[in-house]
């Protein structure tokens, strides 16, 4: 028997006529999860009511991938500005539209779980939940770091009226590499303060050793195997791999150490979840929700909050999953019959030149056990690159020793574009040799992914 979200839900909202009941599924969430799974089901006939308590578009559209990429793409900070002012409204409007459609309702209010409704009259009832409520800051225990005015995450840092003249990130994963790129550009006298031997552990190591070495030849400074220990009026201490205590002095200081499942105020224990130890909600690979008292497999959880994989184009194609998995049923072996690929997933790190990803790391295949075979291309090879005066960057291809496509990590001008097609072609079992015969427009830049193939 499938119960109800009247049952569960506890949704503090004002009074709405004629709101409650007959809805399919809710959706807690309006981030790139739970706007295309709230498009994607109204598409299928599902009646949807999704909450938002602050801005559609999640963190993605607001604070984060889009507001940064105004940034990577503008030649000052001014500009920058400029153009986040107008591409991020333009973009929410153009979600809001979406969520515009007449079987979704969108209610601008915070959603939680509990044993009662709290809804101002009003009950909102649906057979089907989904949590999609992504992700925020993780701020690592440091001394200081929630007192000094001068930290900020990567919310606050794009929020700043001023460039600053020095600016110390702690962390060298995807968010502080993007911003340090940025921000030098800028002007900005950037240092970047690292706990790990190497800066993007998704990334190959030989890949991001080399994409770090350029960036410290454009005036960047990294100290890897650095452990902060306290910030104060401006200064950051830190340890480093010989055990000596250093300083930086900053104007600003980012706080760029990862994210975390947002989950707070949920209220997730009156449904009897226990968070994974990475304080995850824990699904299966339909994205339903896995304990508790959830037996039925009515509840499901996407993106961030599940932290599976924390990006968007994730959220988006788990959502899809989701909602397929709802209308469709699962086929005789347990699955949703559809053909989603959650096995091969592109990333791309958006710092000058970009960098980006798909499938495993030589590390990662050496340590496997995977027998492999690496292919190398390299940008100043290529002659469209070199037409664009951007030929600093390297291509590894990776391949089982009969030629099948493993993964590709690459940086350079317009990675993300050449992983991209890499992505496509692992998910149709493409060889090498078959990679090889593939006729490539001339010249363009996915030519140094065909030279690798051939190489």
């Amino acid at each position: 028997m499938i119960n109800t979200a009247s049952q569960i839900l506890s949704i503090p909202l004002p009074h709405r006529e004629g709101q409650g009941g007959g809805s399919d599924l809710i959706i807690i969430g309006a981030g790139p999860g739970g706007y295309r799974a709230a498009e994607y089901a109204a598409k299928q006939g599902l009646k949807v009511v999704i909450f938002e308590g602050s801005e559609v578009g999640g963190t993605c559209l607001n604070v984060g991938c889009i507001p940064t990429k105004t940034y990577v793409h503008s030649a000052s900070f001014d500009e920058a500005r400029e153009r986040m002012s107008q591409v991020v409204p333009q973009l929410r409007s153009g979600v809001e539209g979406i969520l515009s459609h007449p079987n979704i309702t969108l209610i601008r209010e915070k959603a939680s779980f509990g044993n009662q409704i709290l809804a101002g009259g009003e009950t909102y009832t649906a057979p089907y939940i989904i949590i999609a409520t992504g992700s925020e800051t993780k701020w690592l225990p440091i001394e200081g770091v929630r007192t000094d005015p001068r930290v900020v995450d990567s919310t606050g840092l794009l929020n700043l009226d001023t460039l600053p003249k020095r600016l110390c990130i702690i962390g060298a994963g995807v968010i502080g590499m993007e911003f340090a790129s940025v921000f030098n550009r800028f002007g900005s006298e950037v240092t970047v303060i690292e706990y790990l031997k190497e800066c993007l552990p998704a990334l190959d190591s030989d890949i991001a050793k080399r994409l770090r070495k350029q960036m410290e030849k454009e005036g960047i400074t990294f100290h890897m195997q650095c452990a902060v220990k306290q910030i104060a009026d401006g200064e950051v201490f830190f340890e480093t791999k010989k055990g000596q205590m250093e300083r930086v002095e900053a104007d600003i200081i980012l706080m760029a150490t990862g994210r975390k499942p947002r989950t707070e105020g949920l209220n997730l224990e009156a449904l009897g979840i226990t968070l994974t130890p990475q304080g995850a909600i824990p699904v299966d690979d339909n994205f339903q929700v896995v304990n508790g008292k959830l037996s039925n497999g009515n509840y499901y959880a996407i993106g961030d909050c599940n932290a599976r994989q924390m990006l968007a184009h994730a959220a988006e194609m788990q959502a899809v999953r989701v909602v397929n998995h709802i209308v469709k049923g699962k086929s005789s072996n347990g699955k949703c019959p559809d053909g989603i690929r959650f096995d091969i997933m592109p990333a791309a790190i958006f710092t000058s030149p970009e960098a980006a990803c798909v499938g495993p790391t030589e590390d990662q295949l050496k340590e496997q056990g995977i027998d492999y075979i690496c292919k190398k291309s390299f940008w100043r090879a290529n002659g469209k690159a070199l037409a664009m005066g951007e030929t600093e960057g390297m291509l590894k291809l990776f391949a089982s020793p009969d030629g099948l496509i493993l993964g590709c990590h690459a940086y350079g001008a317009h990675s993300a574009d050449i992983i991209q097609e890499v992505s496509v072609l692992m998910c149709k079992h493409t060889t090498l040799s078959e990679l090889a015969d593939m006729v490539h427009i001339h010249p363009t830049l996915s030519e140094i992914l065909k030279s690798a193939a051939e190489n």
